[in-house]
């Protein structure tokens, strides 16, 4: 699991992007797309068509870091866009943190093919 300060802003692009970007393509992504500038100090969230990869890019004040977590069985509890027409929400480090694991961020429950032996 990964740790970030409890002020830290992270940006979840709702829309699926292309996982075979990494660092200068996921700037782009959310310089474009989010509409923020990616050496803020803020976190950026994005998934795959198929919500079973995210990759966090997140710039800590000397260079980027791009951390990835590929599901071996299952998807990503993803957020939706239900207003309509927005390209990114906000979560809190928590939240983030609940999704990396498993937590459906919508009910509270851990999926099923997340539990642990």
């Amino acid at each position: 699991m990964l740790s970030f300060n409890g002020n830290l802003k992270v940006y979840v692009a709702l829309k699926p992007c292309d996982m075979r970007k990494s660092f200068n393509g996921l700037a782009a992504v959310a310089r474009n797309t989010i509409g923020m500038d990616p050496g803020c100090g803020a976190a950026f969230l994005f998934t795959n068509q198929r919500r079973n990869l995210i990759k966090i890019l997140y710039f800590d004040g000397t260079g980027y870091w791009v951390v990835a977590k590929r599901l071996e069985k299952g998807t990503f509890s993803w957020p939706q866009d239900i207003e309509g027409g927005r390209d990114k929400i906000t979560l809190k480090p928590t939240a983030l943190a609940m999704l990396t694991d498993g937590i459906d961020l919508r009910g509270g429950l851990q999926r099923p093919w997340y539990e642990h032996c």
